[in-house]
């Protein structure tokens, strides 16, 4: 049999509709090769393979009646902070080694429903708080370019095992580019979607309930080595949870904005006030535009109606770090807010915000949410005359690993100037803090081999826009090259 690790889903639905392989053919050769490589990369971190072989002798069968789904028999894997039913979810937690859900997140349910075949869960780092992917229970995830760099985080191990061959699709979360990050570092293709587009039931820290909360700024959404899995992946995953929103409505995105590349008009960037840009991200970002220019876009580095990019980043940072302390235990919290109270009113740095958001005051909340809708407005006008905006998704390619347990401490190096290691998320909250929609897509290597992405940021609830120019733009760019 033909060695299929590398083919898309979409290339593994045809193969299947025609006949030419079984689901237990590809499950069988997945788990090979995840036993055969995956003790270098240790992407796949909880296996469930007698139950995957059962699903695709179940797919098999169902295919015989005459049966067809999306992702009937497709081999893939889930993120380890879903809680699938059998399995347990840690969030890379040592206290919650023990703990096994009682049922599917809503996304995994999704999944079954559409005939997937589950291989397992991708490793993840401590409480999905790292741009890293390491924890004491399952240890680190190396990034398949280069050992002794990480996969980024926190879907690290689901960009690794796509990477890597280990199933045609994966299940991710987002809330600091924890999509778009590892898929940029690995050299993969994922979509972080709008804001509330997906159910996030059952993506939940243990041993929280599932319960079917709106999220202020995470999502869940699609990993793959295609832009046209993105595609096939999301319709899967889209749509209002059945507890809440799906009992009134449904979703039904509207289609791209325009079928043909050179109809397109993009704004591209790849600088920003708050950090710098590394050599090789900025070429990642000029091949994008050349590529944009040659199929006869309209290409602007410039305009007056992006949003102000300091104050984006201000505001990502006050959201992301006050959700993050939610829970802290009061002692720690006192701690943080003497440590506020302490700092000059003339620091504006990026490490005061971070510190002054942890401790932000409901009634600061609350003015920081008008900004932002102020900035979602800028948005929409920016998103009149533009259709996309191209740029980093980090100041550079994956970095070496790096556990210093004190974050505080630790740097990026950027073209041999050091940066604070929570600065690079500034890229990352510019689509995530107004809540639209961002596909990572490779954009070829670095110097040094490493792969090298960027985000297509689109119009919120377009999600089908940069999805539409992310297959465009793979033709031009030649996509996913599996690790040299």
């Amino acid at each position: 049999m033909v060695e299929t690790e590398f083919q898309t889903a979409e290339e593994q639905a045809s193969a299947l509709r025609a006949g030419d392989v079984s689901s237990v053919e590809l499950t069988d050769e997945a788990i090979a090769r995840i036993e055969r490589d995956d003790q270098a990369i240790n992407a796949i971190c909880v296996p469930d393979f007698d139950r995957a072989r059962a699903a695709a002798r179940d797919a098999d069968q169902a295919r015989a009646r005459g049966e067809d789904r999306a992702l009937l028999g497709i081999p893939v894997t889930v993120k380890e902070s879903y809680d699938v039913s059998g399995l347990p979810t840690t969030w890379g937690m040592p206290a919650h080694r023990d703990f096994e859900p009682a049922e599917d997140a809503v996304q995994v349910s999704r999944l079954k429903a559409a005939g997937a075949v589950v291989l397992g869960k991708t490793n993840v780092p401590l409480g999905l708080q790292d741009i890293q992917t390491f924890n004491e229970i399952y240890g680190t995830t190396n990034n398949p370019w280069d050992h002794t760099r990480t996969s980024g985080g926190s879907s690290g191990g689901s960009a690794a095992a796509l990477a890597s061959g280990f199933g045609a699709l994966s299940i991710g979360s987002d809330l600091a580019g924890s999509l778009r990050t590892p898929a940029h570092f690995c050299g993969i293709y994922a979509h972080k979607p709008t804001l509330g587009l997906a159910a996030t039931r059952g993506m939940v820290a243990p041993p929280g309930p599932p319960l079917p909360v709106d999220l202020d700024l995470a999502v869940v959404g699609p990993m793959a080595r295609s832009a046209g899995d993105l595609t096939l992946l999301l319709d899967v995953m889209a749509g209002p949870d059945p507890l809440t929103h799906g009992k009134a409505y449904g979703v039904k995105l509207p289609p791209a904005r325009h079928e043909r590349l050179g109809d397109f008009r993009v704004l591209v960037i790849d600088d920003h006030p708050l950090i710098p840009t590394g050599s090789a991200v900025r070429a990642g970002v000029n091949r994008v535009a050349d590529a944009l220019v040659d199929g006869g876009a309209r290409v602007e580095r410039h305009s007056p109606l992006l949003p102000d990019l300091t104050e984006a980043g201000t505001l990502y940072m006050q959201f992301l770090f006050s959700g993050s302390v939610a829970r802290f235990p009061v002692e720690a919290y006192e701690q943080l807010r003497t440590r506020a109270a302490a700092l000059s009113a003339d620091d504006q740095s990026l490490d005061a915000t971070r510190l002054r958001g942890m401790v932000l005051s409901h009634r600061d909340w609350i003015e920081a949410t008008n900004r932002r809708e102020l900035h979602r407005h800028s948005w929409r006008q920016l998103f009149a005359e533009f259709d996309a905006v191209v740029c980093p998704i980090t100041p550079t390619p994956a970095f070496p690993h790096d556990h210093n347990p004190d974050v505080l401490v630790r740097r990026i190096d950027i073209d041999g100037a050091k940066s604070p290691y929570f600065d690079q998320l500034v890229w990352a909250g510019l689509a995530t803090m107004p809540g639209l929609p961002a596909t990572a897509v490779p954009t070829g290597r670095s110097p040094e081999g490493l792969p090298v992405g960027v985000q297509l940021i689109g119009p919120m609830y377009e999600d089908r826009t940069p999805l539409r120019l992310a297959e465009l733009l793979e033709q031009n760019l030649g996509g996913f090259q599996p690790p040299q």
